[in-house]
């Protein structure tokens, strides 16, 4: 029965992930339907509008600030939280090339090209620019992870670049915006509080010592919504120090994983989770990078597992919170995955313990983690970083997630009737039946390569090189 159940709540995430993912094709093929039919551009033209292109030159960031805390951080890990000194707001001139029409630099093609889709390229003259944060929320059903290396398009990253391009707001390219991001969600992740710092093109004149109102600053909120797709939008922006990073100076991450309740033991799996707390070693809780991480003590602060007010095929959603400095690649899938085992009465809420000792257990036992769609990175913790976006911005983001949650909770009515439409005799449509399966513990399975060896042979690799 307990295995029955835990095939329950795996495949109700997979029915609900492959659902989500159908509205969103439909939606995105619909939205360039209509693109497609108001295009008005030649046949051979590209439709992504150019960045601007001229000659450009910046200052730059503190490059010894930076590398120095690169260095401090660089032993400990992923997404490794440290605190740093605030000092005042920095903004820095940036000359770029002011010729209106002698762009010499430019391919007349080019310049053809961003003349008739209404760019002047070259022509913004004594660019002001400041590093600035931007918080981030999107659904991450249709993204290939966060990060922009990720081989596979679409990624997030990449969606947000192409906005700042098309806004105009980067003064020059991405490795020279000191950019940086707080948290490397995986493939179909969610996130309503990412956090990213870069420069960006600033309205303020002079840095000196009068003070900057911030109501004549770019609206960096509202400009970079007009031009993100549906599923990314911008949720506030704040100027910061020059010495901030958002990965690095993040005190503290929060996510939320959300499942459906079923017949799982939720006290056993609050026992077992009460165990995360404090500072211990995760290796046997992640996906192991031996090359580039040799520290896996992680601190967890708070881990909750709490019901959500919400019903759907007489079932509840509840929810696991969890609150950590940073943590480690998979970390949270991991443990979540392990705590469902608990709640199916698969294995005892000890077996948390046995984990985290690493000297009882070196080995990683081999399990798979929780599925991904319903991970969320919740919010972000900094000192001293206060969001803001204006009014009627707010208020556009505001109806701008009213509209999409109508649009889902539409199309989930769409689902149900057709579910109750099913009149095959047998069981209730609306109860799963699933077989049973055969459960090896965790304790007794085969193992993954410990830590030590791990890095004897990635040593031995590179000794072969040589």
């Amino acid at each position: 029965m307990a295995a029955a159940d835990g095939e329950t709540v795996a495949l109700r995430t997979e029915v609900a992930a492959l659902r989500l993912r159908v509205l969103e094709l439909e939606r995105e093929n619909q939205r360039l339907a209509q693109v497609a039919s108001s295009c008005s551009c030649g046949a051979k033209e590209d439709t992504v509008p150019s960045s601007p292109v001229g000659t450009v030159s910046l200052y730059g960031c503190d490059q010894e600030v930076h590398e120095g805390k690169l260095q401090e951080i660089r032993s400990s890990g992923h997404d490794a939280g440290l605190p740093f000194d605030h000092v005042a707001i920095s903004t820095e001139k940036v000359v770029c090339n002011d010729n209106e029409g002698g762009d010499s630099d430019v391919p007349k093609t080019q310049k053809r090209r961003a003349n008739r889709r209404g760019h002047k390229l070259g022509t913004v003259s004594h660019c002001q620019k400041r590093l600035v944060s931007l918080k981030i929320m999107y659904f991450g059903q249709r993204f290939y992870g966060f990060a922009s290396e990720a081989q596979t398009e679409p990624t997030v990253e990449s969606e947000v670049f192409k906005a700042l391009e098309r806004a105009r707001l980067l003064v020059n390219n991405r490795k020279e915006s000191c950019y940086s991001r707080c948290g490397r969600t995986d493939k179909g992740v969610s996130a309503t509080g990412q956090v990213i710092s870069l420069y960006l093109r600033s309205n303020m004149k002079d840095a000196g010592g009068n003070a900057f109102d911030e109501r004549y600053e770019i609206d960096y909120v509202g400009v970079l919504n007009k031009t993100l797709p549906r599923d990314i939008r911008v949720i506030g922006w704040c100027p910061v120090a020059a010495d901030f990073l958002a990965r690095f100076s993040c005190l503290g991450r929060e996510y939320k994983y959300l499942f459906w309740k079923g017949s799982l033991d939720i006290p056993k799996m609050q026992n077992a989770a009460s165990k995360f707390i404090g500072e211990h070693d995760f290796r046997n809780f992640c996906k192991m990078d031996a090359t580039n991480v040799s520290n896996y003590k992680r601190r967890i602060t708070d881990f909750d597992i709490s019901a959500c007010d919400q019903r759907s095929n007489d079932d509840e959603l509840w929810a696991m919170t969890i609150k950590g400095s940073a943590f480690l690649w998979h970390q949270v899938r991991c443990m979540v995955a392990v705590l469902f085992l608990i709640g199916q009465g698969l294995e005892s809420p000890f077996v948390v313990d046995s984990l985290l000792d690493i000297t009882k257990t070196p080995r990683k036992p081999q399990y798979t983690m929780a599925p991904e769609l319903p991970l969320i990175l919740r919010s972000c913790l900094f000192d001293n970083v206060s969001f803001m976006c204006s009014s009627d911005t707010r208020q556009a983001l505001i109806e701008h997630f009213k509209d999409e949650y109508h649009q889902y909770m539409l199309q989930a009515a769409i689902y149900y009737e057709a579910l109750s439409c099913l009149s095959f005799p047998g069981p209730n449509p609306f109860e799963s039946r699933h077989k049973k399966r055969n459960h090896i513990p965790l304790l007794s399975r085969q193992t993954e390569p410990s830590y030590e060896e791990r890095t004897s042979k990635v040593k031995a690799k590179a000794a072969v090189l040589k």
